[in-house]
């Protein structure tokens, strides 16, 4: 027997109340993607959103722009994404910050899990550990017996309280019993001047950053803070492998989308940005400045933001630094 109209109307309603979402993911993207890169132009996080915004555009059939909001420890951009439309037009690429900013502010606008969907992890930067040449150690072992003998005039230099670069030097001093001064400068070139003359001995740098120095013999290179040797050193050998069981520091990144974008959207981009990464010329040119891809599904990113995040509130809370 025929379904009358009214009951087929109801029906029709019914169901389009049941997958609302339907038509938003059949139709994105409909308009511009911004990606947000809440930094100053010319680090890692920027070159990798200009590399991954041009494959983008060809992909998605829209177009991706790049847009800096640095400022507050890359605090603000992250949180004009967090607030955004759920909608996948609006992205951010957070750096390393973003596990440690957590623990750095008192009052964080946003929650580094809970307000984002993960949507791809997009990559590392070693840092290398390294030595100004008056300093009379060639090995780890011999730097931690220096450290221990100088523990007033020991210094190390970062690119600011809470940095990265900062973050794994507190790691080492807690993992070797180590004290030493820590000078924060605004940026890790800024800090170059001071180490190549001397006034500062220690520095834990991105291996794009220091490697210039390295080969000019300004500066001695003692160990790779990642858990394998890095490409760009490999004569170099890592923490663990100088007695230090355990280590691991980075500088690493990914984009997020706001939390609540719908799944289909977040698979989307993610399949779109892991063949932006995978594409040979965006591979060569990141890989030559020292940045090694990472990739995966966004549950990988979900689930190393989550330890990144414990991680350093434990060197935090050790380190006895206060929240701002």
């Amino acid at each position: 027997m025929p379904i009358p109209h009214i009951v087929l109307g109801a029906l029709l309603a019914s169901m389009a109340l049941i997958w609302p979402s339907q038509p938003q993911a059949q139709t994105y993207p409909s308009q511009m993607i911004r990606i947000i890169v809440p930094a100053t132009p010319g680090g890692a996080i920027d070159v990798i959103a200009r590399r991954v915004a041009d494959k983008l555009q060809i992909f998605m059939g829209q177009a991706v722009v790049v847009e800096n909001r640095p400022g507050a420890s890359n605090n603000l951009g992250t949180d004009v994404v967090a607030k955004s439309a759920p909608d996948g037009h609006t992205l951010v690429i957070v750096a390393s910050s973003h596990a440690t900013n957590k623990h750095l502010f008192r009052q964080l606008p946003y929650d580094p899990i809970a307000d984002f969907e993960p949507v791809v992890f997009t990559h590392v930067v070693p840092l290398v550990l390294a030595i100004h040449p008056s300093v009379p150690a060639t090995t780890v072992p011999e730097l931690i017996a220096w450290i221990k003998a100088n523990p007033t005039t020991a210094t190390f230099a970062s690119s600011g309280k809470g940095s990265s670069l900062h973050m794994a030097a507190e790691l080492f001093k807690s993992m070797t019993g180590t004290t030493m001064l820590h000078v924060p400068y605004r940026g890790s070139t800024a800090a170059h001047s001071d180490l190549l003359v001397g006034r500062t001995q220690i520095i834990f740098d991105t291996i794009t950053a220091i490697l210039p120095h390295v080969q000019s013999g300004g500066v001695r290179a003692l160990a790779v803070t990642t858990t394998s040797r890095s490409p760009s050193l490999p004569a170099i050998p890592t923490l663990a492998e100088t007695g230090l069981a355990g280590y691991d520091a980075n500088t690493w990144g990914g984009i997020l989308a706001p939390a609540g974008t719908p799944r289909e959207i977040v698979a989307r981009l993610n399949r779109e940005i892991n063949a932006a990464l995978e594409a040979p010329d965006v591979r060569m040119a990141l890989t030559t400045l020292g940045i090694e891809i990472q990739g995966g599904p966004p549950e990988r990113f979900a689930a190393y933001i989550r330890q990144e995040v414990e991680k350093w509130g434990r060197v935090v809370s050790a380190a006895g630094i206060t929240p701002d």
